[in-house]
């Protein structure tokens, strides 16, 4: 059973009072508990109360539900936000690398940058309450909670830094004299959640050791130390700081340190064989959508969302345009693959036809029943989420319930592929790529698709450009591109390629001159699933009669141009600019750098 992300059964001292309502007032009344933490974190049952309530926050219609999640990660090389053309639309600013601070999607007391920081405030909490009353040892239940929230507390902070940069660096529960901080540098930040993983990696048991850790609704080992394996290849990465964008002058984040640690984190998962790839990528697909959060598989950890909350497929899911038989919500469609990516695919490439979707479900009938309809060239959807692959009907109006992936072992595979071939070369690497392209291409394909193509990448360059192209046809849709992108200080430069890429497109020129410009289309027997011909390259002839027509040109030259703001360039707006309403209320101690 999927867990729901509710409040802990505690209140500690006002944890659960919103981060920006700490002001000298609330912090001089008298704490309001409901138990002493002495007993509440010194009792297993009570102190998992107070950790699941460090989620808790995620579910917030501002925080990661509705906002985050939906909004950050766009755009890039592969995935575009579909009110990036709006002109002066709050939401594509967000995208288009034109936000503002006074942004109306963002500028509200309980965002996502208040809410990550409730979170934290409620991590910090917890980890005090179980260093000092609770005896946390590896292989107790008390060492796996303090694994837990210090694993909880890195997210947070992950999250913020890829989102802002730069921000205020909170380790302890507020107090009257730090209830004003000025942001810290990220280094620091970076440095020590990373330490706190390692912390958290000997506490917490592997997928499936402990009843603690038999859903990736709850962290596990094999998540901490993957996870630890991102933060080090981004900490030691390129991004912008205020003074330009660069790597880390910070020798301890240097890359030759935290590609070691990223690559003996990034081996002990693969080699305990507590998770591993699905057989079938599809498959995989199916299962998410299905709700399986057994560990031990492809998924490390999920954003736990219940049935009323959580808006993954409400945003990304293949566009429904009504209630019909496989959805009571007419959701999905916000955003999709930039039409690009379908012919960027190996047309044997099994991930293709599941990532890049090129129909929605049209209108209904007087009966509730809906088709597949075709779209326009320039209208993609991730298949990645639907609706029909769910066990269960949705029917409320606003959200879903699905969870949100955090981190899958492919992933896994592509650090260890990346740091092997940065320390040893290419064919370290080798193996690890070799893994993740078995499962994209038929057996019989093996030979040529994966031993041929990686064997052949002879150089760390070629290998390296390599993983960036796999990166995309693996994680498309999932919105962890553009956070790569910039620590590879590749977000400008393949942006700008990928404008290049949609015009030849459009105009059929270039690599993409042999995509043909109309598709034929007939219904299965089951008269709502689309058979298409003409998707693939050089299927240019009409296959028959009982096929209709259908142009396939359509896409503007105001939608290409919209994948970033014309005059801005990416790699100077990496970064969200810290909202108004929290500049105004940080005693003038925040403020906003990479020009804004």
């Amino acid at each position: 059973m999927k867990k729901i992300i509710i409040a802990g059964i505690i209140v500690i001292a006002g944890v659960f009072t919103s981060c920006q309502e700490f002001e000298d007032d609330f912090l001089d009344a008298p704490a309001q508990s409901t138990l002493d933490e002495s007993i509440i974190f010194s009792t297993p049952g009570l102190a998992r109360g107070a950790v699941d309530g460090i989620m808790e926050p995620m579910g917030q219609t501002n925080s990661y539900r509705g906002r985050f999640i939906p909004f950050y990660g766009f755009n890039t090389d592969a995935e575009w936000n579909y009110s990036s053309d709006d002109v002066g639309s709050s939401q594509g600013d967000l995208c288009i690398y034109d936000a503002k601070p006074n942004n109306s999607q963002m500028n509200s007391s309980n965002n996502a940058w208040a809410m990550m920081y409730l979170g934290i405030e409620r991590a910090n909490i917890c980890i005090r309450g179980l260093r000092e009353f609770g005896n946390p040892e590896p292989g107790t239940e008390l060492g796996q909670l303090l694994g837990e929230a210090l694993t909880l507390r890195a997210v947070y902070y992950a999250d913020l830094m890829k989102a802002w940069g730069d921000v205020p660096a909170r380790f302890e529960p507020i107090n009257s004299e730090t209830i004003y901080l000025a942001k810290s540098n990220r280094d620091i930040i970076y440095k020590q959640i990373i330490a706190d993983l390692g912390e958290a990696s000997d506490l917490v048991a592997w997928p499936n050791e402990t009843s603690s850790t038999t859903s990736v609704e709850r962290v596990n080992k094999a998540f901490v130390k993957s996870f630890r394996a991102r933060l080090a290849m981004i900490a030691s990465g390129y991004q912008q700081y205020p003074d330009g964008v660069r790597r880390s002058n910070d020798p301890a984040l240097s890359v030759q340190n935290m590609y070691t640690l990223a690559l003996d984190e990034a081996t002990d998962v693969i080699e305990s064989g507590t998770a591993h790839l699905e057989p079938s990528f599809e498959d995989f697909w199916r299962s998410y959508n299905e709700e399986n959060v057994s560990a031990g598989g492809e998924s490390l950890w999920e954003i736990p969302f219940s049935a009323g909350r959580g808006r993954v497929l409400f945003s990304f899911a293949v566009r429904h345009r009504g209630v019909d038989q496989h959805t009571g919500q007419a959701r999905g469609g916000i955003a999709g693959p930039l039409p690009t990516v379908f012919y960027d695919f190996d047309e044997d490439d099994t991930r293709r036809d599941v990532t890049c979707v090129p129909y929605q479900w049209g209108n209904p009938d007087a009966d509730g029943f809906s088709v597949q309809e075709l779209v326009g060239l320039d209208t993609w959807y991730f298949g990645k989420y639907r609706y029909e692959w769910m066990n269960r009907y949705v029917t409320s109006t606003n959200d879903d319930g699905v969870n949100k992936i955090y981190m899958r072992f492919a992933e896994v595979l592509l650090i260890a592929a990346e740091a092997a071939n940065e320390l040893q070369g290419p064919g370290a690497a080798a193996p690890y790529l070799k893994e993740v392209r078995m499962r994209a291409f038929p057996s019989e394909l093996h030979a040529e698709k994966v031993d041929s193509y990686v064997d052949g990448l002879s150089s760390p360059q070629d290998m390296f450009n390599a993983i960036v192209k796999e990166h995309m046809y693996e994680f498309t849709g999932e919105m962890e591109r553009k956070q790569n992108l910039i620590r590879w200080n590749l977000l400008g430069a393949n942006l700008e390629e990928a404008k290049i890429k949609m015009f030849n497109l459009k105009n059929r020129t270039g690599e993409y001159a042999d995509v043909p410009s109309t598709l034929y289309y007939k219904y299965e027997e089951d008269a709502e699933t689309l058979e298409i011909y003409g998707l693939n390259r050089n299927e240019d002839v009409n296959p028959g009669p009982e096929y209709s027509a259908f142009e396939w040109t359509t896409i503007e030259d105001d939608m290409i141009n919209s994948l970033f703001k014309l005059g801005v360039n990416p790699d100077d707006r990496q970064f969200w600019p810290i909202w108004q309403v929290f500049l105004d209320s940080s005693n003038g101690l925040l403020v906003n750098d990479y020009g804004y």
